[in-house]
């Protein structure tokens, strides 16, 4: 083999592993702009005493001591200066109440700090007022069915300039603007 050809193969193979380790390099910088960014994490709201879409255990309603159920709190987002908590049911026949809705807990400016609720919490924030006019937690007694009822937890940046004489209505105005983040739980009851 010539040397003239011999430069000629190397120069090539020369040429060739620059054009690779380019494209390797290349193929590694466009894998790390363009990794897609982690899904921010989402406060969660969960109860020991059940899971999401489950049965509410009888204590917790008109069929046993009426006790708010206990509940637990993660991943609270930053800049969290208050919880809103508010439980009602959505299932109500309309011919009792014309918007099928009851409120059975509505709870506001609770610290952020909150990561377990007990049950049966009685100084747990400011109480606002339920469908039934009370300033307390009222639990589940549906009248026909098997009802629906939803626990959703708000984080807000602001602590709210609200009384306990507020009701849902209230509460969710003076929280428009404010959410950082929500999360919901659903347990269900029927009476046997």
């Amino acid at each position: 083999m010539s040397s003239k050809y011999l430069i000629w193969v190397l120069l090539f193979a020369s040429l060739m592993s620059g054009i690779l380790g380019v494209r390797y390099y290349m193929m590694q910088r466009y894998r790390q702009v363009n990794v897609p960014p982690s899904l921010p994490i989402r406060m969660q709201l969960s109860s020991p005493a059940f899971n999401d879409g489950e049965q509410i255990p009888t204590q917790y309603t008109c069929d046993g001591a009426n006790v708010s159920p206990p509940l637990q709190i993660t991943d609270v987002p930053t800049g969290t200066k208050s919880l809103a908590l508010i439980m009602w049911d959505p299932d109500v026949p309309k011919n009792l109440r014309s918007d099928g809705n009851f409120d059975h807990w509505i709870v506001f400016n609770i610290p952020p700090t909150i990561t377990e609720i007990s049950e049966d919490v009685r100084n747990l924030g400011v109480l606002g007022v339920n469908t039934r006019g009370d300033s307390a937690y009222v639990g589940p007694c549906p009248p026909d069915r098997e009802h629906r009822y939803f626990f959703r937890l708000y984080a807000l940046d602001t602590v709210l300039s609200l009384d306990s004489e507020k009701t849902k209505g209230d509460l969710e105005q003076a929280m428009a603007g404010h959410i950082l983040d929500q999360a919901t739980l659903i347990g269900r009851y029927v009476r046997h």
